[in-house]
């Protein structure tokens, strides 16, 4: 029985790819597969896209179809036009080397890719889950490589900013801190928890050893400077620290938004001078409603908005705004003066079958970002 169960299993793995075969190269409907130039669908979840020269290059998570845990890499695609996209293979591959970082069946996530112009490397940075710890290492990982498209080499993982304050917490809310104990609070979600939360007990808990970074994006503003941007404390709390110059560390300069906020999956943008941060909140795979923060400055303050969000996705299960159409959101993509939002509508059977949403962001007379359900991505943004 097990052998048949076994062959079924095969087969119907089969009948998925070669269905694929059927799917038109360009035309990325959302709410469907979108199949790279040999007719697989793309397997490049939680990334970000780049240009470098005339190309755009998408990285990705490489995801299973059956299973969590990572046992191919982070994927990279390119594409002369954003629509056309062919399977450069795996960027950053898993070792197969026991007790390293990134051996095979560790969990590879969120992977972010970056150009350097003073170093003229291109650097990768992801949330890393060691091999059979589940998500308790909660680390950030850097790789660096002299292309685009690899072999990046993995140089690191860590925790963030240990043995470091904030720069904006002052004595007295340090002091605030270390009189908390996470120890204490088995039962979560009360007010008085809540409060620990917002006086920094996560923080004041892994001060030492470093603060916990599970989904996290990267950000180089237009003096070349990048930040780090994860969700942090538990998920609680979203951490904003600055890079070193050759983006492989951290200079100790850091501070934390939304504070028992519960935000996730962050994805940032600037327009017009103001910084837009779009996140989501924590509930699994499931989809939930997306979270919006605005500053006029990287360190803030930032100031919570409704969700941009607005309609229903016609056509894809008529999923409703408050949903975030079904999707996380993974990466903002500039295209000129214009910006789309790319996120992933998770599949958790067949994490490789997830779909890609992507939709343009509008603006309303305030300036106020305002994202609606479109069938095609670069319908508004003329490039049929």
């Amino acid at each position: 029985m097990k052998r048949i169960i076994m062959l079924m299993s095969v087969i119907a793995g089969m009948l998925t790819v070669n269905a694929q075969k059927d799917i038109p190269v360009t035309d990325q409907r959302n709410g469907q597969l979108w199949a790279d130039t040999e007719g697989r669908h793309i397997n490049a979840h939680g990334g970000n896209i780049i240009r470098f020269g005339d190309t755009y290059y998408w990285y990705g998570e490489n995801r299973p179809y059956r299973g969590f845990t990572t046992e191919a890499g982070i994927q990279v695609y390119s594409s002369k036009d954003l629509r056309t996209w062919k399977d450069e293979g795996v960027a950053l591959a898993v070792s197969n080397e026991a007790g390293s970082d990134i051996e095979r069946g560790c969990i590879m996530e969120r992977p972010k890719v970056v150009y350097n112009e003073k170093t003229h490397k291109f650097v990768m940075l992801f949330h890393l889950e060691l091999k059979g710890k589940g998500y308790a290492a909660a680390r950030v990982a850097f790789a660096q490589s002299d292309t685009p498209v690899g072999p990046f080499l993995f140089i690191r993982s860590t925790r963030v900013n240990a043995g470091i304050w904030p720069f904006d917490m002052d004595q007295a809310a340090r002091q605030a801190a270390m009189q908390t104990d996470a120890s204490r609070w088995k039962e979560w979600w009360t007010p008085a928890w809540r409060k620990e939360v917002e006086k920094g007990m996560y923080l004041w808990r892994d001060f030492k050893d470093g603060q916990m970074s599970r989904d996290m994006t990267v950000y180089i503003d237009d003096d070349g400077k990048a930040y780090h941007i994860t969700s942090s404390q538990e998920n609680l709390t979203l951490l904003v620290s600055e890079l070193t110059d050759d983006y492989l560390d951290f200079t100790g300069k850091y501070n934390m938004v939304a504070p028992g906020g519960q935000n996730e999956a962050p994805t940032i943008f600037k327009n017009d001078g103001v910084y837009w941060l779009i996140c989501s909140g924590c509930t699994g795979w499931s989809p939930n409603e997306a979270r919006m923060f605005s500053a006029k400055s990287i360190w803030g303050p930032w100031k919570q908005h409704k969700s941009p969000f607005v309609g229903l996705a016609t056509g894809y299960r008529d999923m409703p705004a408050d949903k975030t159409f079904g999707a996380q959101g993974t990466y903002v993509l500039p295209i000129g003066k214009r910006f789309v939002f790319m996120a992933d509508i998770w599949n958790p059977r067949h994490l490789s079958q997830s779909l890609h949403l992507w939709l343009p962001i509008e603006f309303d007379a305030s300036g106020t970002p305002k994202i609606c359900w479109a069938d095609h991505w670069y319908e508004s943004l003329h490039l049929n």
